[in-house]
């Protein structure tokens, strides 16, 4: 038998035995520290259902918002190509690159300009309220469903919206009668991942809408003020509770994508 007939193969499962390691060892450790039913006994905690269900809502309404921008920005990198394309493009990845914490400053400093005031004093106020949350969460998550939409529509042949505008359909009409059902799976699998951004953003969230108990107190957010309060366990219930949410998530994008292939 060759030796190293079986080298590179071995390599390759050694890799995906430690790297899959380390995610079941952070796992196993927290159910070892507080049991399987640990996130439905930290249901019975009001603050706690509080968290939940705020984290939930604002998480729904920013990747919703984050999708109902991403469809079109993402369509036109995919399919046209203007002056300055690549700078948008770049600029558009920029909050996925930049530190959270940082995002959350940078929109902490837009809101203290004189527009933001106007819009604080005149239309709705951001700053250490329920509003700051959707914001923050929006900004990371509007990045990542451009991101994930750019290539969904650059998967989608062009030759289908073609032959639509030969048969007469307009611009619009072929993007919304061709383009967005071919689409329609991608563009779920990306409210899907925007939403599990949006559920597990921290850093922008606390520095804009801070970490208000029973006001602005989204999960992560709960899981730092316990965490603070050296309630581990109530810390590690919610951790679980995250994880088992993120695991459903990435199940149903997976299924998504196994069934566009």
């Amino acid at each position: 038998m060759n030796p190293r007939r079986w080298a590179f193969p071995a390599a390759l499962a050694v890799a995906v035995i430690g790297a899959l390691g380390v995610v079941v060892a952070l796992l196993a450790a927290q159910v070892g520290y507080a049991g399987l039913l640990a996130p439905v006994r930290a249901l019975a905690d009001p603050g706690i259902r509080h968290a939940v269900g705020l984290s939930l809502g604002t998480a729904t309404a920013a990747a919703g918002l984050a999708v109902a921008v991403a469809v079109p920005a993402a369509y036109a990198l995919a399919r046209h190509r203007f002056p300055g394309a690549a700078v948008v493009d770049t600029l558009l990845d920029l909050p996925v690159v930049l530190s959270p914490v940082a995002v959350g400053v940078a929109l902490l400093l837009v809101l203290r300009s004189a527009p933001g005031r106007w819009v604080e004093d005149h239309l709705v106020r951001f700053v250490f309220e329920v509003p700051g949350i959707v914001l923050a969460q929006f900004t990371v998550a509007t990045a990542l469903a451009i991101r994930v939409l750019k290539a969904v529509f650059q998967g989608v042949d062009v030759r289908y919206e073609q032959v639509a505008r030969f048969l007469g359909c307009t611009p619009w009409g072929a993007f919304r009668r061709v383009t967005l059902p071919l689409a329609r799976r991608g563009i779920a699998a990306a409210f899907i991942l925007a939403w599990a951004r949006s559920v597990g953003e921290f850093g922008a969230t606390v520095t804009l809408a801070g970490a208000v108990l029973g006001k602005t107190e989204t999960i992560p957010v709960a899981i730092y003020l316990r965490l603070a309060g050296v309630d581990v366990t109530g810390a590690v219930a919610l951790m679980l509770l995250l994880s088992a949410l993120s695991l459903v998530v990435l199940a149903g994008v997976r299924f998504l994508g196994g069934g566009a292939r």
